[in-house]
């Protein structure tokens, strides 16, 4: 059995972690035994169903809490659990730490992956030019070059390591997102919003997801006498400035706040349409995942890689259109398109690639095969 240590789950359950959860599930773990390394002193996402499985959870100082603890704990985990795991697998936006990576080669994990998640960087600019910097070394450190998306790819590698880069598909589960129509059924009733056309954006509560800018789009939508309702599902840093504008803009009735989900595939089957105007991203798992519910979908065109559109009834929209402009786009939507059937989603998405039962199969493939790749410099 190979071991396998991930880094990349935080305890907020977005994207990353929704990606992570979803491959794990389908991995064979009489080949594969998995652990995670985490950089937060509260529990990651899914820590409990992890620790449950039999996986270890190891937690270090976060380094903005205490720099010189979190060295410390570092490095003496790199010594005493180094040597133990045959991959090392980190998971990230942005390049801005690559130190885990540098000891995972030091303390002789054989096979090192460097996964890119985003097409941009979100942080400031010390974080910008750590990136730039490390992206010129990474190939030192790192044996496996993998991306969610081709975008991701040119953004975090350089052009000799492009052929190298392997594309793995941000694939979803099926089953687990399918439609149900008593789901939809009960959360209509429960927020007594039968009647209403309901929108449903999933995702970080930040600026890069953009959702003062939907605020935006459904005060338009109430304006022209669209009986519309937002849900918001999801936290993040963003959620204060978010309340006061739905307070600003008169919208309280018409928005809601229902923070962090369990049961998201019940919410995508209560939604009418899904809205995305994100800034920017990687391969959305939130977009991947209303696709497979068959909501319609509206999101932000070229920030958003083309390969994220599965179904007939997912469009793009500019975001350098006005608000008002994006719920004329959404009104037509609401006249034209239906949610997409069962049977239509699953070859869809086989078509695609981005099915997680074949998917996996090639993540662990490429998990359980030694790297070809390692360039030996100082």
């Amino acid at each position: 059995m190979k071991k396998i240590l991930v880094f990349g789950m935080t305890p907020l359950h977005g994207g990353v972690e929704s990606f992570l959860i979803n491959y794990y599930h389908h991995m064979d773990h009489q080949k594969l035994h998995f652990d995670f390394l985490c950089n937060f002193s509260v529990p990651i996402a899914c820590e409990e169903e992890l620790r449950r499985d039999g996986c270890r959870i190891y937690h270090i100082t976060p380094k903005k809490e205490n720099f010189f603890r979190y060295q410390k704990e570092l490095h003496a985990f790199f010594i005493e659990h180094g040597r133990e795991y045959d991959v090392f697998w980190q998971n990230v936006n942005e390049l801005a730490n690559i130190e885990y990576l540098v000891l995972a080669r030091r303390y002789g994990i054989p096979k090192r992956i460097i996964h890119s998640h985003s097409s941009k960087s979100s942080g400031g600019i010390r974080q910008r030019v750590l990136h730039r910097v490390n992206r010129t070394r990474i190939d030192r450190f790192a044996t496996d070059f993998w991306a969610c998306s081709a975008s991701a790819a040119a953004w975090f590698y350089r052009k000799k390591l492009l052929p190298d880069v392997v594309i793995i598909n941000n694939a979803v589960d099926l089953r687990k997102n399918k439609f149900n129509f008593e789901a939809r059924e009960k959360l209509r009733e429960q927020y007594c919003c039968e009647n209403q056309y309901v929108i449903g954006n999933v995702g970080r509560l930040t600026k890069v997801k953009n959702q003062a800018f939907l605020l935006d789009i459904i005060r338009s939508l109430v304006n022209k006498n669209i009986n519309a309702r937002l849900f918001l599902v999801g936290e993040g840093e963003d959620k204060e400035i978010l309340e006061q504008k739905v307070k600003l803009l008169n919208l309280e009735e018409r928005v809601s706040f229902v923070g962090l989900q369990r049961n998201v595939s019940s919410w995508l089957s209560c939604f009418d349409l899904f809205l995305f105007p994100s800034m920017f991203e990687g391969l959305s798992i939130a977009a991947m995942e209303a696709q497979a519910n068959g909501d319609p979908v509206l999101a932000s065109e070229s920030v958003i890689p083309p390969q994220v559109r599965i179904n007939e009834n997912f469009h793009f929209f500019s975001l350098e259109r006005s608000a008002d402009e994006w719920a004329e786009r959404i009104i037509q939507i609401q006249n034209e398109d239906m949610r997409m059937d069962e049977l239509h989603i699953q070859r869809s998405f086989q078509k695609a690639g981005f099915d997680i039962e074949t998917a996996a199969q090639t993540v662990q493939n490429l998990l359980l095969h030694n790297s070809l790749y390692f360039r030996d410099e100082e």
